[in-house]
């Protein structure tokens, strides 16, 4: 214990230490640099997205595509492939998107209508594993179409000519402006997927970008690529840089090194790091509009399937303790599932993530109740759970903490820890073979609904086998009869938040907060709260 203390304590020191070093990183730049060096934190596994959905990849795309819309500096929808952000027809179930006559591919093809629906075709398709396709549902014939009961060609996605998208709605959806400046709704150029098949977007050359960027140098496996400017951008006067440097970098120290070293221009940093740096003038805060939280797995063969032993789990971890000593990077205790900072409940005029919080604080004693309750419901004497996630140092981090609260705090509780590599983790939730996983919801747009898609019964996202009627209705009913009428929508919404917390559909942790070490000459760089950073536009001063 003794050397550990110690271990953590010089750790900290030589962090404090190159402060001087980092304050000074970046000093001298020069102001004609046309190239910006970043991170992601886990590798980068497809560049398809009817066939993979990771936050890497999405980081990616975001700088190399672009959808019908995209979100501009200021968080508005504005036309990106459209030329504008059009209104619907047909009582809001139908929208004609007219497409710019100059966008082109990286390779010179034309951007057509054609490309949109052989994308959205691909990913709504009851053979795609990208777990996204229950996002088009709403778009007429989605949900028959993924469940494999309709053919792809009866998507309600037409090309009505070659500059001409039409889109049909099963039902009225008020959000569906903003799910389209998602990566999900990107087209694929259909002569490069007819030419690669399902081998498209295995390696950065068989793909073709129409964003700002080109991806270059990822062999499908490498932990470093570039993105070179695309000079076949309708808008490639707006683009300062020639090109983004991407390299893999799960560990927060070596973000911190490379950042003083002028090898990182954007660094992300987490626990002792970025504790040590919270009071450098680099320093800037990201509020995102996602929360960290325990997926669990409630199969019926799996203890956590027991509602005691899921509430018991919500009330064992004191995650003030997570993150101010754990995670130390200006993060925030949750306990909702929907993140405060969302979105306004437009019927009360109160944030959503707040006024729904659960009332369900740090609690040991009540914990270990609710623990023996689960166990004699199970007939058991005790229970080991098993907890896998990736093998980033703030998993890790999480792992260690989620451990020894259970293991400190309730008796007949075991847990084994497995961190592994992201693909690996993801298989092994894929295929069920968890109890718990630490894991991260990003808002896909600024909607409770965003956050409740995936905990529903039939989504593909629904890794937790999360399955109550109370909250299913509550969406089905939002989704449908309540799309267009306010309030009894946003009820459907809070019903829905209410049931969440108490079932302990899951374990919320702490609301996403990123502490970013940004270069000082750096400026245009759009840090969304809903969606992925954008560095189109970034440019040094």
């Amino acid at each position: 214990m003794l050397m550990k203390k110690l271990t953590t304590i010089s750790c900290l020191l030589l962090v404090l230490s190159s402060l001087t070093a980092c304050g000074q990183a970046h000093a001298n730049v020069t102001t004609t640099r046309k190239t910006l060096h970043l991170m992601q934190d886990s590798e980068l596994t497809s560049l398809d997205t009817s066939n993979t959905a990771t936050l890497t990849q999405w980081n990616v795309l975001q700088q190399s595509m672009e959808g019908l819309y995209r979100m501009n500096a200021q968080n508005k929808v504005v036309g990106a492939m459209a030329t504008k952000v059009v209104k619907p027809t047909n009582h809001g179930k139908t929208y004609t998107f007219h497409l710019r006559r100059n966008a082109k591919w990286s390779n010179g093809h034309t951007v057509t209508a054609k490309d949109f629906v052989t994308a959205w075709q691909r990913s709504v398709s009851a053979t795609s594993t990208s777990g996204y396709s229950y996002i088009y549902e709403g778009i007429k014939n989605a949900a028959q179409i993924s469940a494999g009961h309709k053919s792809v060609k009866s998507l309600g996605v037409t090309a009505v000519n070659k500059h001409t998208l039409k889109v049909t709605l099963s039902h009225a959806m008020p959000y569906l402006s903003k799910m389209l400046t998602m990566p999900a709704f990107f087209p694929q150029d259909h002569q490069v997927v007819s030419k690669y098949g399902k081998d498209y977007g295995t390696t950065s050359t068989k793909m073709a970008y129409n964003g700002p960027f080109a991806v270059k140098g990822w062999n499908g496996t490498n932990d470093s690529w570039n993105l070179l400017k695309n000079t076949y951008y309708y808008d490639k006067s707006d683009i300062k840089l020639n090109k983004i440097t991407m390299q893999v970098v799960k560990d927060s120290t070596t973000a911190h090194n490379l950042f003083s070293q002028n090898k990182l221009d954007d660094a992300t940093v987490t626990g002792v790091t970025a504790q040590g740096v919270q009071n450098d003038s680099h320093l800037k805060h990201v509020s995102k509009a996602g929360t960290y939280y325990l997926r669990l797995n409630m199969q019926k063969n799996r203890a956590l399937n027991n509602q005691y032993l899921r509430q018991a789990l919500n009330l064992v971890l004191n995650k003030k303790t997570l993150t101010k000593n754990i995670l130390s990077d200006g993060s925030t205790p949750t306990y909702n599932y929907v993140t405060p900072g969302l979105t306004t409940d437009p019927t009360t005029g109160k944030d959503f993530g707040t006024e729904t919080q659960s009332t369900y604080r740090h609690n040991v004693a009540k914990a270990q109740v609710l623990w023996n309750k689960g166990l004699k419901q199970l007939d058991r004497s005790s229970v080991t759970l098993k907890l896998v996630s990736d093998d980033t140092t703030v998993a890790k981090n999480i792992d260690q903490f989620v451990q020894a609260a259970v293991a400190q705090n309730l008796k007949h509780a075991k847990m084994s820890v497995s961190a592994i590599p992201s693909k690996a983790s993801g298989e092994a939730v894929t295929n069920g073979n968890y109890d718990l996983t630490y894991t991260l919801w990003l808002a896909d747009y600024a909607d409770p609904i965003s956050f409740f898609d995936i905990l529903t019964k039939n989504n593909p996202q629904n890794y937790g086998h999360y399955d109550d009627t109370v909250f299913n209705q509550q969406i089905t009913a939002a989704h449908n009869q309540n799309a267009t009428n306010t309030q009894s929508y946003w009820q459907n919404m809070r019903t829905a938040a209410k049931r969440l917390n108490q079932t302990a559909a899951v374990v919320p942790l702490y609301n996403m907060t990123e502490s970013h070490l940004v270069n000082s000459n750096l400026n245009g760089v759009s840090y969304h709260a809903v969606g992925e950073n954008d560095y189109t536009r970034a440019y040094f001063k």
